[in-house]
């Protein structure tokens, strides 16, 4: 029952990943990658690893998809559209896909880690009371660095992108 969860969630993520690639509107690339990342954040609570899957569900999902979003804002999206990114079509692309789409199938075939059916880790309050307190004693600094610097894109990018007052 967990593997066909497993293959879902996977072919779906695979399924999404190609449309972000693929899509021809940046607004619709956004939202099949925030498709994206549910999907792996389903496959981690598969994993039983609840912790990373909220972490990619407020990470990913939230910040990074509201900067994407920002960036989205901030460039003419009609003018956008009509650009091509690659040059010559799109069968460079297709070429790299096939290959890597290969090089990923062989990994998993040869690789037997992949086989393993009890989960690396449990999953318990103490890791996560363990990471949050190292976080947030040693590497205070670090992460309040981060978070003003996140701030200052944020504002950053409203200034960018609010009309000049005439």
């Amino acid at each position: 029952m967990d593997q066909g969860f497993f293959l879902l969630f996977a072919a779906m993520a695979v399924i999404t990943a190609l449309i972000v690639v693929l899509a021809h509107n940046p607004v619709h690339s956004a939202l099949a990658l925030m498709a994206c990342f549910l999907q792996i954040s389903a496959i981690f609570v598969l994993l039983e690893a609840p912790f990373l899957a909220v972490v990619q569900i407020f990470v990913y999902v939230g910040a990074i998809m509201v900067l994407f979003l920002f960036v989205i804002m901030m460039i003419d999206v009609r003018e956008a559209v009509l650009q091509r990114f690659l040059p010559g079509g799109n069968l460079p692309a297709l070429v790299l896909l096939v290959l890597l789409g290969a090089e990923m199938l062989v990994l998993v075939v040869s690789s037997d880690r992949f086989s393993a059916t009890e989960p690396v880790a449990m999953a318990d309050g103490d890791q996560i009371r363990e990471l949050s307190t190292t976080l947030f004693t040693d590497y205070l600094l670090p992460f309040e660095v981060a978070s003003v610097i996140l701030l200052a894109a944020l504002v950053g990018a409203i200034v960018l992108a609010r009309k000049e007052s005439g």
